[in-house]
């Protein structure tokens, strides 16, 4: 069973994660990139889907032209967990 993140892990969010917001209404954070084409945001998704299968946690996204919208949540644990964190700053690291 994969645990909620805990106070400690949700108050270093803001400082680990400075890009990704709380979605109102749940327990999820989300993150818009943009990027120059639909071709650079088609590459940056390929991207992420090849780290969310390696860590085998899978965001929910949305793409339209440049754009493409991530939102992480740990459905086994009902809300954020250490799984989100963790592919959340994966992510980040791909586009630093």
């Amino acid at each position: 069973m994969v645990e909620k993140l805990d106070a400690a892990g949700r108050a270093a969010l803001a400082r680990d994660l400075p890009g990704w917001a709380m979605v109102d209404g749940r327990d999820a954070i989300a993150r818009t990139f943009r990027f120059k084409d639909f071709s650079e945001a088609w590459g940056f998704m390929s991207r992420v889907a090849l780290l969310a299968e390696k860590q085998d946690h899978h965001p929910e996204w949305f793409n339209v032209w440049n754009r493409v919208e991530i939102t992480l949540s740990t459905h086994d644990a009902g809300g954020l967990s250490a799984r989100d964190v963790a592919l959340a700053k994966a992510i980040d690291a791909l586009v630093a």
